[in-house]
Order: C-alpha cells, then structure tokens, then sequence
C-alpha cells in the first residue's frame, strides 16, 4: 500500500490529503484569506467541491476524482454512476479523465474498495514525484532573471511541489538567482490569490502585477522567459491553460523571450489532434460582474467568461514533463515521451 504521511504532505505543500475515510481539500476559494479544510465523504462532496473550485489544477482535480472513486467504493455506491458524476465536473482538464480512466480499469478488473484506495494514493503519489522531476528537467532551461508566470501552476494545482513552479522551485535550489512576476489571472485571480501566497510561503521573491502589465515590461527588458502549466496538451502541441495563457505566448514571441510549459504526461492528450477539439469550459458571469462578493459592473450586463485559452504550438518553446522535454514538432516529439525518449 502506498503512504502518503502528513509530513511529506506538508512539505510539499499538498493542497489534499486522504485522512480516516475523509478526503480533506484545502480550501482554494478562501485563500489567501484563511487556510480551510474542507472533508468530503461522499462522491456528491467530491463532485462539488471540483464543480465549485473549493480544488483546482488539472493534477490536482484528475487526483481528486480518483479518491471520489474510492470514496464511492467505500459507500457502496455503482461505480458508472460514480464515474460519469465526476466526469461532468470539469471539461477541460484531461487529467479528470485520465484518472477516472485509471480508477475505471481497476475496477473492472475486480478491485476492492481497499486496492482502489490504494490506486487513489499511488496517483497521489505518483503526481508529487512527476512534480519534482518536471522541476529537474525543467530547471536548466530558465534563465536566469525575472520570470513571468500565469495562473498557478504550483502546488496547490497538483498533487503537491507544482509544475511551472516546480521548475522555478528547482531553479532556485539549484542556485539560480530568480525573480517571479505573477500575473493577477483574472477574472478568477489565482495568481494574486494563490501563486503569489505559495511562493511567498516559499521564500521566493515574487512580485504581482495585473496582467495587462506583462507586454510593457517585456519590451522595458524586465522580464527573461515564461513558465506556465496547462490544462490539457493536444497531440500537435497546441495547449489550453487559464484564460491569458495566450496573449503571454504571443507577447513573449514578440520580445524573443523562452515560452515554456510544464506538466505530466496525464495532461498529454494524444486523441485530441489539435487545440480546435479542445473543450473550453465557460464558466459563471459573476466571476466576472463581481469582485471578492462585490458587485463591480451594471447590472444585467452580458458576460462572456471562457475559463480556459488555446496557445498554438508554434508559440511554446518546450513542453516540460516528468519523462523529458518535447520540442518542436511535437507531433513526433510527444507521442515519444510515451516511448521512453524525448527530442
């Protein structure tokens, strides 16, 4: 049986934690504001709190659905009914799926409700060590300076360490004198909520910024390189991350500045051939219309709020994994980091 104890989950600052039958979620919605754990016994627990945010980060949410599966084990509830609720929390993020797909194949196979715990930990588990070697690989590829980042991608997106910030995380521990720039994220701000707190927590210097500020200091020079997650990885390259992902891409072309991405292979996608077939989730207007509860535009106002960008491939410099980096053409490069090997 994999382990996970409080410890290492604490050092790696896991935003999950399976404790006494109750899977425990640090609240994400609250944060910066107070640190809240939120128990969940039941799947409809589950399904909400992926539903709602109360989780987020495509790791972090596949990991997630995986325990909801165990959890549905446990309470003796059928598993297709199990599998399709969670299923239709999150269209976008392809690790939902990939671990439901997972926990699905143990459980034709005639798993118990105890070894699909234990496949909900080795996810987990699994996700914390792609983390770390994400960081590794990663790491010699960032220069040196100030880095932007959008969203987060950090620990609180996965099973814990983080994947963009996983390789900044790595960068630093290996000497290299690194500034972060957080983009705000809007209209959901978790770069203001939860990167600039993570890394904070962390010890590295970060500053915030709006993210209509980023092409400005990439053309003053303030800016080296771009690190970002993603949400799911098409088999061409082309990669959906939070809504913002592309303007960055295109303004760090435009200053000659290394775009990279950073995430586990469960976020490759190779069925989806392109970013054209990736769903784009659109979320609730008042993410938009109101700020921290707070009503900030007209009433009755119409609002689009697609949650999630595609960034062509030919904008991404490299595509970091726990099994390599990919470059272009990632049409050949991504199928082979599935056979070992990397360009």
């Amino acid at each position: 049986m994999v382990t996970l104890t409080r410890e290492e989950l604490d050092e790696v600052l896991s935003p999950l934690r399976f404790v006494d039958g109750t899977l425990q979620l640090l609240d994400q919605r609250r944060l910066p504001a107070e640190e809240l754990w939120v128990a969940c016994r039941t799947v409809d627990e589950v399904a909400v709190s992926i539903r709602d945010m109360i989780v987020r980060g495509a790791p972090a949410i596949g990991i997630t659905a995986a325990y909801g599966v165990a959890i549905g084990a446990r309470t003796g509830e059928p598993l297709p009914e199990v599998i399709a609720r969670l299923a239709a929390t999150r269209p976008t993020a392809v690790n939902l799926f990939w671990a439901l797909k997972r926990m699905k194949a143990r459980a034709d196979a005639g798993a118990s409700a105890d070894a699909l715990l234990d496949e909900a930990l080795a996810i987990h588990a699994e996700d914390i060590a792609a983390c770390r070697a994400i960081g590794q690989h990663g790491a010699p590829l960032l220069p040196e300076g100030t880095i932007l980042t959008h969203c987060n991608a950090g620990a609180l997106a996965t099973g814990g360490y983080g994947t963009a910030l996983g390789v900044i995380r790595a960068a630093v521990a290996a000497g290299k004198q690194i500034t972060v720039y957080a983009d705000e994220t809007r209209p959901f701000l978790q770069g203001a909520r939860l990167t600039a707190w993570e890394l904070q927590r962390s010890g590295i210097d970060v500053r915030l910024i709006t993210d209509n500020m980023a092409a400005a200091l990439m053309r003053r020079g303030e800016i080296q390189g771009v690190v970002v997650g993603a949400d799911r990885i098409a088999h061409n390259g082309d990669t959906a991350n939070k809504i913002g992902t592309y303007g960055v891409a295109l303004a760090a072309r435009a200053h000659g500045l290394p775009m990279l991405v950073a995430a586990p292979r469960s976020t490759v996608d190779l069925a989806t051939p392109d970013g054209h077939a990736i769903p784009i989730e659109e979320r609730d207007p008042r993410e938009v219309t109101h700020l921290a509860g707070v009503a900030v535009a007209p009433r009755g106002v119409h609002v689009r709020n697609p949650a999630f960008d595609v960034t062509p491939a030919e904008l991404v410099t490299a595509i970091v994994t726990e099994a390599g980096v990919a470059r272009a053409p990632y049409g050949e490069a991504l199928p082979a980091l599935f056979e070992g090997g990397a360009r």
